[in-house]
């Protein structure tokens, strides 16, 4: 066999690529620039592109997506290279001869960032039409040093309503990984991966989008995130030829798993749905942050929103769905005294019968809860204590008694074999259709120009299932298409509207990817109510999403003990404060305390947005005691550290970035409780804390050097 190789260095990055003969392009290397020659690497065994075309399988019986028929006839034709900015693109060209696919791989990167964002794009330059029923985004053998994996590790994390980033480690080597079933005796591949996926369109409700594989002797990493609104796989699993090399395939639906496929006529082309993959040689908490600056990379900028604005929403263990006039005026004084800058009226506000779950829709607002005035002297009050206001939307969803069900026509709404698709009494709008997209831009043009609403909370309480077949070959098609315009709606929205801060719900955090983030300005992280559970999921958030987006619930109550109080804020400190709680009944002491908080984050949010996260303890388990969080700007590091229960003993910290420094610890909230006991070793890098009481308590702590 002979073969060539391409390198492409568009910065901070470093990607060889193997182009033999008689095989198909693959990945020989991918990691950080380096001024040393890239060795190529013999183990990368894994094709560039994984192509599953009905009536092709796979070369081997399995229901893994590392050894495609079609993909291992891929052929190199040619690579161009070209820039754009700060961006530089490798496109990459295969074909397949006895189908006629061609398959290009796109790789984007930033010259200073060590990630790249890739899609493949398949055209059927065949006679005959092809049916695709799966397309890789990315695949490539995984970061090992040699063809022995057993070090390897995968980080990945479990998700679900109000548990959300519950992160694991998973050793591949280990009784959770792959096992080793002695390959070469067999002349054959194991059947087994470990295959992550998601459902509809919670992108996700089960499992995060995001992961991490590890080398635990090199610290050689990738961390990837699939940017994709709707369903997704990814894979890792083994491949023999020749090695025992570890394979990492990501993409977006599939026939095996969302009865997704699509048919291409000759001359048509399918885009796959984009993933970004991080470089790093210190490992998961490496490759973490080079994700960091992925997502500042590619989202989208908004003049007010990366302000990051105090945002008082009504919702959370405060009125929950049940506003009203008389309420909402005192929480409106209540809010503004504390420094909140916008007030979001949230979910009821379009209610008058006390049933609103399978009647929304038409979002008006209701006359009975806001009566002398409507809703439009509530926002008065609001602008004249100096906030803007905001309001909790469901933009896609259409109640099964609401008067929208009757106005629009069927094709407007996701169906299945000729009868609308409904879930918990709700139907859904297929944004592919214009009066849907007509509908929703009306509702929102109305309360933008008729009201002045500034902020809009965007939710998603339900999910369709596999799709709608209307216009689809199966379902999943219908699905994807139906993500995809959806995201083209909400591009024109930010166009129309750009001073509009807009929020990504969705349940909590049930779809919380970067095809939604890379665009909205900030995401729920969670609808936990407990304030001692939220800190273990304010805590992982930042592995997830960038800081600055990561709306953490603060959620103080009146009668709360200080340090309680104290704790909840803390949540919210530990990325974008979201303030809530019943402020208005508050006494005035408790009152200042939330007020100091809020004033911490005006004065830390514009360091918190260019902040890298870091978990000096550890990704947080969902049960652990002490829970911790590093925002590292500069060389000032902030550390949000909460005892959930007993104490008070001491805490260790280390920070090894640090080390032989001399550091001024501060306490930067609270200020006005009782001080934790804290102590410096710049010897040996570590912070001793130890809190002033038992029981459940919280400290966000600033660490400058003082030389």
């Amino acid at each position: 066999m002979t073969s060539r190789t391409i390198q492409w260095r568009p910065g901070s990055l470093d990607l060889v690529l193997e182009r033999p003969e008689d095989a198909p392009a693959r990945i020989a290397r991918l990691g950080t620039a380096s001024p040393a020659p890239s060795p190529v690497d013999p183990f990368r065994v894994q094709p560039l592109v994984e192509l599953m075309v009905l009536g092709e399988g796979r070369r081997l019986s399995n229901t893994r997506f590392t050894n495609t028929a079609a993909g291992s006839r891929l052929r190199f034709v040619d690579a161009v290279e070209q820039a754009d900015g700060d961006w530089r693109e490798l496109r990459v060209r295969q074909r397949d001869e006895v189908t006629g696919l061609e398959a290009t791989s796109v790789f984007r990167a930033r010259t200073d960032v060590p990630a790249l964002r890739a899609w493949t794009e398949v055209t059927n330059t065949g006679p005959a039409p092809r049916v695709l029923q799966m397309v890789s985004s990315f695949a490539s053998g995984a970061p090992a040093e040699t063809a022995d994996d057993g070090d390897l590790v995968l980080w990945r994390a479990r998700a679900d309503w109000c548990a959300e980033g519950r992160w694991a480690a998973i050793p591949l080597s280990g009784p959770d990984g792959l096992a080793d079933i002695n390959s070469e005796l067999h002349q054959h591949d194991g059947r087994g991966a470990l295959v992550t996926v998601s459902k509809s369109t919670w992108s996700s409700g089960e499992y995060l989008p995001t992961g991490v594989l590890a080398s635990a002797s090199t610290g050689r990493a990738w961390g990837w995130q699939i940017e994709h609104n709707g369903a997704w796989r990814w894979e890792v699993d083994r491949r023999r030829d020749g090695a025992n090399a570890v394979s990492l395939v990501l993409s977006g639906p599939t026939d095996l798993d969302h009865q997704w496929s699509t048919r291409l006529l000759p001359g048509e082309r399918f885009v796959t749905v984009p993933v970004s993959v991080a470089v790093s040689d210190e490992g998961c908490q490496g490759a973490l942050a080079a994700l960091t600056r992925q997502r500042r990379a590619i989202r989208r900028a908004h003049p007010t929103g990366d302000a990051l604005p105090v945002i008082f929403n009504d919702y959370m263990n405060t009125l929950m769905g049940d506003p009203t006039t008389e309420r909402l005026l005192p929480l409106i004084d209540a809010a503004a005294e504390t420094g909140a800058e916008y007030f979001c009226v949230d979910a009821g506000w379009y209610d008058d019968g006390g049933n609103w779950w399978d009647s929304v829709g038409e979002w008006r607002p209701s006359t009975g809860r806001f009566p002398d005035g409507g809703l439009a002297r509530v926002f008065d009050h609001i602008r004249a204590k100096g906030m803007r206001p905001g309001l909790w939307l469901e933009p896609e969803v259409v109640g099964v008694r609401s008067p929208v069900a009757a106005m629009l026509p069927d094709e407007a709404f996701l169906s299945r074999n000729g009868e609308r698709v409904v879930e918990h009494g709700r139907y859904f709008l297929d944004l592919r259709h214009p009066s849907a997209r007509k509908h929703l831009d009306e509702v929102v043009d109305r309360l933008v120009h008729d009201y002045g609403t500034g902020f809009f909370k965007l939710d998603y309480n339900v999910t369709p299932g596999p799709g709608t077949d209307r216009d689809a070959l199966q379902p999943g098609e219908g699905l994807l298409q139906h993500n995809r315009a959806h995201l083209e709606w909400l591009d024109d929205l930010l166009g129309r509207h750009p001073e509009v801060i807009f929020e990504n719900c969705a349940s909590g955090a049930m779809r919380a990817d970067y095809a939604m983030l890379s665009r909205l300005q900030l995401q729920s992280t969670s609808d936990q109510q407990d304030w001692r559970l939220y800190a273990a999921i304010a805590a992982s958030a930042p592995a997830t999403m960038l800081p600055e987006q990561a709306g953490n619930w603060a959620y103080p109550q009146p009668g709360m003990p200080a340090e309680a109080l104290a704790f909840t804020m803390i949540n919210g400190l530990a990325g974008r404060l979201y303030l809530s709680g019943h402020l208005d009944q508050m006494s005035p002491a408790e009152r200042e305390l939330v007020a100091d908080g809020v004033a911490v984050h005006k004065r830390i949010r514009a360091e918190v947005a260019t902040a890298e996260p870091f978990w000096p303890l550890g990704l947080p388990a969902w049960s652990d005691d002490i829970v911790a969080l590093g925002l590292r700007t500069g060389d000032t590091v902030r550390l949000a550290v909460w005892q959930r229960d007993g104490g008070p003993h001491d805490i260790q910290v280390d920070l090894p970035g640090l080390r032989g420094r001399r550091l001024r610890v501060e306490t930067e909230y609270p200020a006005t409780l009782p001080g934790w006991q804290h102590r410096w070793d710049a010897s040996t890098a570590r912070l001793t804390v130890r809190p002033a009481v038992p029981g459940p308590s919280a400290r966000l702590l600033r660490l400058r050097p003082e030389n």
